[in-house]
């Protein structure tokens, strides 16, 4: 982490009973900076999740609370047992602020339940899709007023990609020469970027980040319990959820594998995905974003290859970095996903119908 932050000082700012003890770093993810405190309660050791928010990213971190806030308030109202659980500041508030101008929140740690860097079986497929498309209906009834869009344009493919054109006329971190076969691969998709924007889907409250590492299965039984990293909940097409399911579970390799050899879109688990998702999301999709669900796969593979690309030409100044060219291995990663798709379209898309 960046800088040592006190975290027992942070801690107290929350309404957590018990003693603190220590806080460590958890979890992978690229953006905000989360930790696993333990608590001293009644004589057993509790945990729970501290998190700084990257206000570099979520310019507006005040919205992006309230959202989460009504978010997590309504899937409580529907009795999930095991939603995210944001815990109030002393002063009742969903988030503090501290002296250097960070803000925190804190969540209840939910128990019993891991998340997974990449998929081990189409079982595990299967129970995030739905958990999901769980998630996206049990939102489908939230009450005015609509969400903010704590991102703008977050999955809108042709400004990313029009952000992508930029940086490469840009070159600010002098990157591009070693990143041309990329680009030339970029550019040769220009054409597809506007399909979904241009369909006409209604919008959706939507999770816009379905990795399957934000999903929590249970450690029993292995059902998707719980929902987690809402900081892009907000509105959007159903499709945008769906495609990233098929980025982050159908390959066998990790985000950043170096080895292309190992990317590949494994059918199985994409029928796993789909069958998963349709048996809880299924029942209010319109038959335009069903025809659409092999296609939003290939489209936000592309679009997340492009931002780590147009990261990678900018000098690394979005996603976490950990090594040389870390960037650069992502998108190469993203664009062998998205040959391995194409390849397959046509009998994703008769998987679909048929269902």
């Amino acid at each position: 982490m960046p800088v040592n932050y006190d975290l027992s000082v942070i801690a107290r700012q929350f309404q957590i009973p018990g003693e603190f003890l220590h806080a460590a770093p958890y979890g992978s993810g690229h953006i905000n900076d989360t930790y696993a405190a333990v608590f001293q309660e009644r004589g057993a050791r509790v945990r729970y999740i501290l998190q700084r928010i990257n206000h570099r990213i979520f310019k507006n971190p005040v919205a992006l609370m309230e959202n989460i806030q009504r978010v997590t308030a309504h899937l409580q109202a529907k009795r999930e047992p095991r939603a995210l659980t944001l815990i109030p500041t002393r002063d009742g508030g969903s988030f503090h602020r501290d002296a250097l101008g960070n803000y925190w929140r804190a969540y209840v740690f939910i128990e019993g339940a891991h998340t997974y860097d990449a998929v081990e079986s189409p079982r595990q497929a299967y129970e995030a899709a739905k958990a999901f498309g769980r998630f996206q209906r049990l939102l489908s009834d939230l009450p005015p007023p609509r969400l903010h869009d704590t991102i703008p344009d977050f999955h809108h493919t042709p400004k990313r990609f029009a952000a992508l054109e930029a940086a490469i006329a840009a070159d600010a971190a002098g990157r591009a020469r070693s990143a041309q076969k990329e680009i030339e691969f970029a550019l040769a998709r220009r054409e597809m970027t506007g399909r979904l924007i241009e369909a006409g889907l209604p919008e959706r409250v939507t999770h816009n980040d379905t990795k399957l590492n934000n999903v929590m299965l249970d450690d029993l039984t292995g059902e998707g319990v719980s929902v987690i990293d809402l900081d892009t909940v907000m509105p959007g097409l159903a499709l945008y959820d769906f495609g990233d399911m098929v980025r982050t579970t159908t390959s066998p390799a990790l985000e950043d594998e170096r080895d292309l050899s190992k990317v590949r879109m494994q059918f199985p688990m994409f029928e796993a995905l789909v069958r998963g998702y349709l048996s809880s999301a299924g029942g209010f999709l319109t038959r335009e974003e069903k025809r659409l669900l092999a296609f939003s796969g290939l489209l936000i593979t592309f679009e997340i290859g492009i931002r780590f690309l147009t990261d990678y030409l900018a000098g690394d100044v979005y996603f976490k970095v950990h090594r040389d060219g870390h960037n650069l291995d992502r998108c190469r990663t993203q664009f062998k996903l998205v040959e391995s798709i194409e390849q397959q379209q046509q009998a994703m898309e008769q998987l679909v119908e048929t269902l």
